[in-house]
């Protein structure tokens, strides 16, 4: 059930404000804002550098995904390299719960409505899931706002417009589901989704996607909310998509179909689709496809450039302190030179060598020899 701090938002009042200071004495910031609509929608924003705002999707709750083992390493990894802003979408986690208004509409303006509040001109969009098609619908809109779009495990038509008639039928059948046994204690039925979500998942992770679920919403909101993605259709608005744009997809993925996630890569102009080896809607930190994952959007996001110009920098500020001795020495131990040949190069003691390298090891900061080659042949000396 929702805690206190869910409900102390000040009736009425319009922009932003503070709802707690960072959640556990870690970097994150919650605060909400007022959709179009006056619906509270509650934001958070994690991390540093270039702004990374991702649109709603279903199953998240600020703070409970903040320790959770399922979600904290994508917010971990999401915030070390961006300003990370994402929101829980209305009738969810700490936005409203009780709305009237659960339609695809509304959750573009929630979009818009955290965007502005959290006072983004230009910024790149992540889509997961439903996610997906409202940041398309937000990229139409908002063209000179939106630099680059990431889509991962989504689509372009809700389950009522794709698959097999069986398929549909078997989304009925979860619906029904979920009007029956979402709010209960024993997780038997929320175990059913578990398992879809996360076949590969650990014990604990299972266990905490089962009280996410009970604790995300409430069944009635639901059982709407899935009503609704059923209906979601953005062929449209896809082929109008002017940005670069990265669609991934789990190859295995039960919740959204492979096929999904080709035929909206297919769509958009210029996409470039990545298939990803997991059967996990949620990727894992333990399964190959997540470090796979995380090099695609860097470097899509340009990241990896970044990182990599700023080593260069960081390299040559290094090697200018080191003496013009030093640079000699360092560069024959990256070639896997002994200390005996360096001093026997170089012609001096191998005494003399050893007490160099000492100095060598302390200006990189590093414990030992391997490293300090690694180090060394990373800025390309040993060559």
């Amino acid at each position: 059930m929702p805690g206190p701090r869910e409900r102390d938002a000040p009736a009425g009042t319009s922009g932003s404000w503070p709802l707690v200071s960072p959640v556990g004495g870690r970097d994150q910031s919650v605060r909400f804002t007022r959709s179009r609509d006056g619906t509270t929608i509650a934001y958070a924003r994690s991390g540093s550098g270039p702004p990374l705002v991702k649109a709603a999707n279903w199953l998240t709750h600020l703070e409970y995904d903040w320790e959770s083992p399922v979600w904290r390493h994508w917010l971990r990894e999401l915030s070390r390299d961006h300003t990370l802003v994402r929101y829980d979408e209305r009738g969810c986690g700490l936005s409203d719960r009780e709305v009237e208004d659960l339609s695809f509409e509304r959750w573009v303006e929630d979009l818009e409505a955290v965007v502005d509040a959290a006072g983004l001109e230009r910024f790149s969009l992540l889509g997961m899931s439903q996610g997906g098609p409202v940041g398309i619908a937000y990229a139409i809109r908002h063209p000179e706002r939106v630099e680059r779009l990431v889509l991962y495990g989504s689509y372009l038509v809700g389950w009522k417009h794709r698959g097999t008639p069986e398929f549909r039928r078997r989304e009925e059948a979860l619906l029904q589901l979920i009007s029956d046994g979402w709010g209960r204690d024993n997780p038997a039925f929320r175990q059913v989704f578990t398992s879809m979500f996360l076949p590969g998942g650990t014990p604990e992770q299972v266990d905490w996607f089962n009280e996410l679920q009970r604790r995300t919403t409430s069944p009635h909101i639901a059982v709407r909310l899935e009503e609704e993605f059923g209906d979601i259709d953005v062929r449209a608005e896809a082929r109008l998509i002017g940005c670069p744009t990265l669609v991934l997809h789990a190859r295995h993925d039960e919740v959204i179909p492979f096929q999904a996630g080709r035929g909206l890569a297919a769509t958009v102009p210029g996409a470039r689709f990545v298939s990803l080896d997991s059967p996990n809607h949620v990727l894992l930190e333990t399964e190959p496809a997540w470090p796979r994952f995380l090099d695609e959007v860097r470097s899509f996001l340009g990241v990896a450039e970044e990182a990599e110009e700023d080593g260069v920098e960081e390299w040559a500020r290094i090697l200018e302190e080191l003496t013009a001795r030093e640079r000699e020495i360092l560069d024959l131990l990256a070639a896997g030179h002994p200390n005996p040949v360096i001093a026997e190069t170089l012609g001096i003691r191998t005494k003399t060598v050893k007490n160099h390298v000492s100095r060598i090891y302390a200006k990189l900061g590093v414990d030992g020899r391997p490293q300090a080659i690694v180090l060394a042949r990373e800025a390309g000396l040993g060559r």
